[in-house]
């Protein structure tokens, strides 16, 4: 009985839930999103539709600007998912952005700041490259070495060896018992 309680109590919410995540993406799609790089502005909505060959314009407002013929103007472009604009070369201040799709109806205004753009930090001066590349891994198989110097690496190796074998026969043995 009690769950059928607490059921009954969580089925609410999730029934006026319900049409909201079935209207999906086109009930999130409303609006607009604002950017900016640098001196760069850009604006994304998918608020507006196809109309007489055109999705709409969007204007970039100044301070001082607030009638949206004022602004500096960008018609839109990009496809049904999603249409967008650009502007460079903004001054550093507060901006208002407003999209107003080709039928009319506005997609949406925002707010943004562009600050001012720090120069690029300096560079190192780049260095010329290896003439033979890199020769990583390689040891010392990148020289051709002489006949002198392979004599004395055999020797040393055959030394070893020699070495190793009578300090294993001179090792104490140890006898066991069964």
């Amino acid at each position: 009985m009690r769950y059928i309680r607490l059921l009954s109590r969580s089925a609410a919410p999730l029934a006026a839930a319900l049409p909201l995540a079935l209207a999906g993406p086109a009930a999130a799609a409303a609006g607009i999103s604002v950017s900016t790089s640098g001196a760069d502005v850009s604006v994304v909505t998918s608020a507006c539709a196809l109309n007489n060959g055109s999705w709409g314009t969007a204007s970039l407002l100044g301070a001082q600007q607030t009638n949206f013929a004022q602004g500096r103007q960008v018609a839109l472009s990009g496809t049904a998912a999603g249409q967008s604009a650009a502007w460079s070369a903004v001054a550093p201040g507060t901006y208002t952005v407003t999209v107003r799709c080709s039928n009319g109806v506005s997609a949406g205004s925002q707010v943004v700041n562009v600050s001012a753009s720090t120069p690029p930090a300096a560079t190192r001066a780049a260095t010329s490259a290896p003439s033979r590349g890199v020769a990583g891994g390689l040891g010392g198989a990148t020289r051709d070495h002489g006949t002198l110097t392979l004599g004395v690496g055999a020797a040393l190796v055959g030394s070893a060896v020699i070495a190793g074998a009578w300090f294993l026969s001179r090792r104490p043995r140890v006898y066991r018992r069964h």
